[in-house]
């Protein structure tokens, strides 16, 4: 287990460190859109010399490294228990080399355990297939894009929204402007329909595992993710809250099953500080590929 070890510290300090490619290319772009001279235009740039400074000394990009997800595609047979103490203990180690905060705090003392371990800290969720890959995907979320998460039963008499795609449109495009100056913008938002409110969370949070440009495979999520990027990008907020054109990087929508007597429209909220990383790990647990 020590090559898995190792590779699970790797990821740990790589995602925290390091912005994914489609997410710095993101707000590259975004910087070449913002009028010269704005406020929005220079919280931007100081967004893209925070990147380049972590990167450079291999420190977190935020001081809050966030909640500890991890999402794990694994052939049948692995032993998820053997797994999962191995990945407690690279975030031990992890966080004793300074790659996460001392992040995790008992609920009812306010104690921080000071490892980032406990009831709930990691999270691993473990996905079997029939096939012989084991790529392992890590999410670092912050607590402030987490605060601006939403949830929303359809109908929702004073958006005015039904149950139906519009009516989903009014309550996403809802939860972006409650948002506005908060959760670190821009943001990205993950957004299941359907699910109960349990799951509905969970495979919102799933859908930020999607690359930043890539193409919803299900026509009418696709025109919805654009036209909910499009209409929050002109709302105004911009970066931070500070005004501009740039409130949202992207827009990635996933579906579940509903009961008949629910509908149930979750959206997480990721800033732009975006940690996800992942990797595809060999037999012996060494990193073979990465993912981002």
């Amino acid at each position: 287990m020590k090559a898995l070890q190792d590779s699970l510290i790797e990821l740990i300090r790589r995602t925290s460190a390091e912005i994914p490619d489609d997410v710095q290319k993101a707000i590259l772009a975004s910087l070449e859109q913002e009028k010269k001279g704005t406020i929005a235009e220079s919280a931007l740039r100081i967004i893209e010399q925070n990147i380049e400074l972590a990167r450079r000394k291999s420190q977190p990009i935020c001081q809050d490294t966030g909640s500890i997800l991890f999402y794990i595609d694994a052939p049948v047979g692995l032993d998820q228990v053997a797994f999962a103490e191995t990945a407690r203990e690279a975030v031990r180690l992890a966080t004793a080399k300074g790659y996460l905060r001392q992040n995790s705090v008992d609920p009812l003392t306010g104690k921080n355990t000071g490892t980032n371990l406990g009831p709930g800290s990691p999270s691993l969720h473990f996905h079997q297939h029939r096939g012989n890959d084991l790529t392992v995907r890590l999410i670092l979320k912050g607590g402030g894009c987490e605060n601006v998460g939403a949830q929303y039963a359809l109908p929702h008499r004073g958006l005015k929204a039904d149950r139906d795609l519009e009516g989903c449109r009014r309550v996403i495009l809802d939860a972006v402007l409650q948002a506005q100056g908060k959760g670190c913008g821009p943001g990205v938002l993950g957004v299941c329909i359907g699910g109960d409110r349990a799951t509905g969370y969970a495979h919102s949070k799933e859908q930020l595992l999607r690359k930043l440009d890539d193409r919803n495979p299900v026509p009418e999520l696709d025109r919805l993710e654009q036209d909910i990027l499009q209409t929050a990008n002109e709302l105004g907020i911009g970066p931070m809250g500070f005004g501009g054109r740039t409130t949202l990087l992207g827009v990635k929508i996933g579906l579940l099953n509903r009961l008949p007597a629910s509908y149930f429209v979750s959206v997480s909220y990721m800033c732009w500080a975006f940690r996800r990383q992942g990797v595809r790990l060999d037999a012996d647990g060494a990193i073979a590929e990465w993912l981002y």
